[in-house]
This record gives C-alpha cells, sequence and structure tokens, in this order.
C-alpha cells in the first residue's frame, strides 16, 4: 500500500476515486480509515447511527467491481448519510423522538442512486430535528460541534466542552450540521444533505467546506423525510466544488415516483469544473447590503466579485426589490407547508405512541413528548396561518410575494446576468448555546441571504472562500439560472482556486 491510513481521510473525493482507480488503496483500507476517524471523534456527535458491517461488505464488493474493471462513478467510495433520507433497513428518524425505531423497507431515490454508481455508507448524520434549524442545536439526539476550534480557545479547554454539554464551541450550521461537520472533520468524503432555506449552504459557509443546493426538481424528494414539499431539495455537501459536481452527477435524475422531479439529462457536472468564466456577466445585489452588516462578510463579497472580475467576468450591479420580504414570507410558506406534512405523525401508524384516554388525547399526547420545542414553535405558526380568516392575510399573501421574488430573479437574468453573487451567512459560527435560547427570530435571521433560492426554485452553490480575523471560514454565494448549475460549478471553482484550498481544522477532538 503506497498510502498510509492517516493519510487517506485527508483526501478529496476526487482524489480517492483517482487513487482506487490507480490501484494505490483498496476501498477496504479508504473505508477503515474513515471508520477508525469516526470512532475518534465520537464527541462531535456527528453520525449517530455507525453501519460499519455495511460499509465493509460494500467495500468489499467494490474492490471486486474495481479489480474487474467495472467500478461506478462513485465505486468504494464512503460517505455519510443526513438522517432525513431513508435508507433501507437502518434508522431513519429525521432526528425526530416522534419516529423512535422506524427503519423503513424502502430506499430514497437519491440514496438508491448513490449505491447504484458504487458508492459506501458510513452511517447516518446528525441535523435538526425535522430540518428545522440553522445551528443543529435542535436534534433530538443533541447538539453537533464544528471541528473548527473557537477563537482563543485551547484544545484541552474544547475537549472538555465536547465531555460536557459542548455549550461555547461552534456550531456546524443547521439543519444539515452533522453533514458539514462530518465532512471537514475528515469523518466521510463526503455527505448528503438537504436545504429548504440554505440548510446546506449555511452549513457549507461556517465549515469551510463547499456545498450545491440544486435547482428544485433536480434532484428526487422521494423517500426524503418532508419538511417543506414546495422548498425542499436535495444535494451534497463536500471537501471541494469539484467533490460536490461528481456527488450532483449521481444524485441528480429523473424519478417517475416524484411528479415534481423533472424529466431532463442530467450533465456531466465535473465537466464544469477549471471551464473559463470569462464573459460572464455577474450581478451583485444592492439590496443584500444590509445595516449594521459585518464588515468581514462585506470585504469578502467585494474580494469575491474582484476575484470573478480578474478571471474574466464582467461585474454589474443589480436590484432584487422584494428581497426584504423574502424572510418574513419564507417564515409563514415554510411553517405552513410543516404543519401539513408533519399531521401525519400520530402515534398511529408507526414511531412514537404515547398512550391517552381517547384518540384525540393520544394525538396529543404523543406529538406533546414526541416532537421538540422548534417543531411544535413552526408547527403552531403554520396551523395559524392556515386557518380561517388568517389564510388570505398571510399563507396566500406570502405566495404573492414568492412570485414577486421569483419574477426579480428572472428580470436580473433576462438582462444578461449569468449568476449572482452574495455573501451566503450574515456572520461566521457562533457558538453552542448562543442564540437557540434567545428570540428565535435571532436564529431565523441567518438564512437572510439564502431563503430567496428557495422561495424562486433557483440553484445556489457556497464555496469555501476565506476566513474571519479570528481564523473561522467564511463562504460565499452563487445563485444560477434553473437548471444551470454548470455555471455555478465554473465560478465556485474559480472563487476557490482565488481564495486558496483552505486547510481543514487539526483534530484536537481525537
Amino acid at each position: 500500500m503506497e498510502t498510509e491510513l492517516s493519510d487517506l481521510t485527508s483526501l478529496t473525493l476526487a482524489e480517492a476515486r483517482d487513487g482506487l482507480k490507480a490501484k494505490r488503496f483498496s476501498s477496504r483500507e479508504l473505508t477503515e480509515a474513515h471508520l477508525q476517524a469516526i470512532a475518534r471523534a465520537k464527541g462531535l456527535n456527528a453520525f449517530i447511527v455507525q453501519t460499519p458491517e455495511r460499509a465493509l461488505a460494500m467495500a468489499k464488493a467494490s474492490d471486486a467491481k474495481l479489480a474487474a474493471g467495472d467500478a461506478g462513478p462513485l465505486e468504494g467510495l464512503p460517505i455519510g448519510i443526513k438522517d432525513l433520507y431513508a435508507t433501507k433497513g437502518v434508522h431513519t428518524q429525521a432526528c425526530s423522538h416522534i419516529l423512535d425505531g422506524f427503519k423503513p423497507t424502502y430506499e430514497s431515490t437519491v440514496t438508491a442512486h448513490l449505491w447504484r454508481d458504487g458508492a459506501v455508507m458510513l452511517g447516518k448524520l446528525n441535523m435538526d430535528e425535522f430540518a428545522m434549524g440553522s445551528s443543529n442545536e435542535t436534534s433530538y439526539y443533541g447538539p453537533v460541534a464544528s471541528p473548527w476550534l473557537p477563537p482563543n480557545w485551547s484544545a484541552e479547554k474544547a475537549r472538555a466542552a465536547l465531555a460536557g454539554d459542548k455549550r461555547g464551541l461552534l456550531i456546524p450550521g443547521g439543519s444539515s450540521g452533522g453533514s458539514a461537520a462530518a465532512v471537514a472533520a475528515r469523518l466521510c468524503l463526503a455527505a448528503t444533505a438537504t436545504d429548504t432555506g440554505g440548510s446546506i449552504r449555511q452549513p457549507a459557509a461556517v465549515t469551510g467546506t463547499a456545498g450545491i443546493k440544486p435547482t428544485y426538481g433536480r434532484c428526487s424528494r422521494w423517500g426524503i423525510v418532508a419538511f417543506a414539499s414546495s422548498l425542499d431539495q436535495a444535494g451534497p455537501l463536500a471537501r471541494t466544488v469539484r467533490d460536490c459536481a461528481i456527488m450532483l452527477t449521481s444524485m441528480a435524475g429523473h424519478d417517475p415516483k416524484d411528479s415534481t422531479c423533472v424529466d431532463r439529462p442530467v450533465p456531466n457536472y465535473e465537466a464544469a469544473i477549471g471551464a473559463s468564466i470569462k464573459g460572464l456577466t455577474i450581478g451583485i445585489p444592492r439590496e443584500y447590503r444590509l445595516d449594521g452588516m459585518n464588515p468581514e462578510i462585506e470585504a469578502l463579497w467585494r474580494r469575491g466579485a474582484e476575484w470573478l472580475s480578474a478571471a474574466g467576468a464582467k461585474v454589474v450591479d443589480v436590484s432584487l426589490p422584494n428581497t426584504r420580504h423574502a424572510l418574513p414570507a419564507y417564515y409563514i410558506v415554510a411553517p405552513a407547508e410543516a404543519s401539513s406534512n408533519l399531521a401525519r405523525y400520530d402515534g398511529v401508524r408507526y414511531g412514537l405512541r404515547e398512550p391517552g384516554a381517547d384518540i384525540l388525547e393520544l394525538y396529543e399526547n404523543t406529538r406533546a413528548k414526541g416532537f421538540g420545542a422548534e417543531v411544535r414553535r413552526r408547527l403552531m405558526i403554520g396551523t395559524y396561518v392556515l386557518s380561517a380568516g388568517y389564510y388570505d392575510a398571510y399563507y396566500v399573501r406570502a405566495q404573492k410575494i414568492r412570485t414577486l421574488i421569483k419574477r426579480d430573479f428572472e428580470t436580473a437574468f433576462a438582462d444578461g446576468v449569468d449568476a449572482i453573487l452574495t455573501p451566503a451567512t450574515p456572520s461566521p459560527a457562533f457558538g453552542i448555546g448562543e442564540k437557540v435560547s434567545a428570540d428565535p427570530v435571532e436564529m431565523y435571521l441567518n438564512d437572510v441571504f439564502t431563503v430567496t433560492v428557495n422561495m424562486a426554485g433557483l440553484p445556489g452553490l457556497v464555496a469555501a472562500a476565506g476566513k474571519s480575523a479570528e481564523g473561522l471560514p467564511l463562504g460565499l454565494q452563487l445563485i444560477g439560472r434553473p437548471f444551470d448549475e454548470e455555471t455555478l460549478f465554473s465560478l465556485g471553482h474559480a472563487i476557490e482556486e482565488a481564495a486558496g484550498r483552505a486547510p481543514f481544522p487539526e483534530p484536537w477532538w481525537g
């Protein structure tokens, strides 16, 4: 073996793929290295279920295919799966108490595509309960800690916090915090994630990883536990933009079981990596310049525009006037759809059941004990805005605003803009416990730059673009035309190249 096991977890997905093909190591060796890394990093709480026996069996099968020259695009590459994806015979609970013990008898379409292409499953990843959160603190299984050290913290202090309630350690973003933390901590080569209002892009930005929320309908939602059906979309989190392109090529594809999944060919997204961006027009939306904006975020945004301009793109100002309405409209539409989707969890068919004197009391007891505080809050908001007398005043009006947001983007693209560059988050990662018990609106503001993409059904990509003065990761967001993920991959790779590949955190948690 030419590569030491300790080095295998430092590879990108693309590097690991090429190493397997060149027979520098086997899938079993690659998988064992990641299983060992997961065991050392239990304190981060990124994986809630490990599947080592299944992983080694899949690796063995992949090694046989690699030897026979019959390898798939992801053959032998170990990845993690967000707990929102149904995995046949394996824990799938959306990190909620109400789905205790649920092991589906079916496989989600996206994960089926990944296994078809040879990927190896290491286990299921932690997340905010039912994907409702921006910090991965609402999970029934406890918060996930980012592998990045808080400013001025020693490794010893961080390990002590890891062994306790984790307060003060950095959040990895949400809801796909387990996915982002696992990728950043080198516990898996890549991970599946989902994005309803920024849950791929925000974690990518605060952990120094890359992530893409594809166009709505590009990936099947079948077998993914629903939060808000008109906003949810599957996508990957990985170490580089190239790795995201490789993952999305396998994850995407038409699915007749999902009526919202488009029937159109899936490009080879990796081919867009390194493509020239000369002549592309990049829009800078003036409405994203917020009062009191973090000066480091604003400086990074300017620097990103300069990098793209230096690479040959044309940078212009654009207006998206309805942006200011996006966050309140989102927090009406998303809870309303969640209220409808989560009505099925009643203690009768599967999961948790809390007895009651009659069926109504059974419902009340089960849902009160099964759902966490954030899920209950959003369900109450959603039920309220859908109720008689308030439906037109809130839900219908929010949908009208959603149409206006979509038209703003259509106007910008019709005027010749190829993609839009924005910040990804209003700040670097904050500490666990810092905002979760405060005014929930303060937590919701973490999605201020990302929700417009979901409201309009557009693709959005975040690439690692630098660090704050305190050494914390920062990312930039690119928003594209519908089904034009290739342009985002080209631009995201250009930002990565200009920023320089960021080193990942030293494993203080081991």
